[in-house]
């Protein structure tokens, strides 16, 4: 029997947000061939280095963890997209520089989940669903920052990674400016197990599922 557990923040743990709607956790249920079982480890509001203590969670029987961490840290910098600068280039330094720190605790979480199940799935981090365009507009830039280093992760371990940016497209598919509904929720739980019953984990090599 196969077991797939979900780790990370409210990407999967999005109950909270659907308004009596199915959740991620309950739609990949409903979706995942006879004989699979999933079990939701990820808990809403939680950050890169909350996954340690999702894992210690973690069933005995599990063999593939899908893992959407990472946007609750994005946020948490968001705050550099109004610090004022003299130049574009020291901007660009800037974020460089935050997204190094991201991709250390990104790497030692990575590292921690694989040493448990090396059938592991990425997800890139969305874009929001922010009202002001230009506020939208430096969130998506800023989002880049992130996102390569989640999958560069993807490559340099050989890992099956999911775009959520290309499967969360439209404004039914948040909650609010954040949160998936469960339209969008149900798009994630697709992609989920699509990549999950597809993929070969024994070659090794990135796969992008949209």
């Amino acid at each position: 029997m196969n077991h797939v557990a979900l780790v990370g923040d409210s990407i999967f743990d999005n109950t909270a947000y659907v308004a009596g709607g199915s959740a991620v956790i309950n739609q990949l249920r409903m979706m995942l061939p006879s004989g699979w079982k999933a079990s939701l480890l990820a808990v809403d509001g939680s950050v890169i280095s909350d996954v340690a203590n999702q894992l210690k969670r973690l069933p005995p029987d599990v063999t593939h963890v899908v893992i959407s961490a990472g946007g609750n840290d994005a946020l948490m910098q968001s705050g550099i997209l109004n610090e004022r600068t003299s130049s574009v280039g020291k901007g660009l330094s800037r974020l460089v520089s935050v997204g190094q720190q991201f991709e250390e605790a990104y790497q030692r979480m990575l590292d921690a989940v694989l040493g448990l199940c090396e059938n592991t799935v990425l997800c890139t981090i969305y874009y929001p669903l922010f009202p002001d365009e230009a506020y939208q507009q430096a969130a998506v830039g800023g989002l880049l920052a992130f996102n390569d280093c989640i999958i560069r992760a993807a490559i340099q371990f050989g890992l099956p990674l999911i775009d959520l940016r290309a499967i969360c497209t439209q404004p039914a598919d948040y909650a609010n400016e954040i949160e998936p509904s469960s339209v969008g929720g149900k798009k994630i739980a697709a992609a989920i197990s699509h990549a999950i019953t597809v993929h070969n984990f024994s070659q090794r090599q990135v796969e992008i599922y949209v």
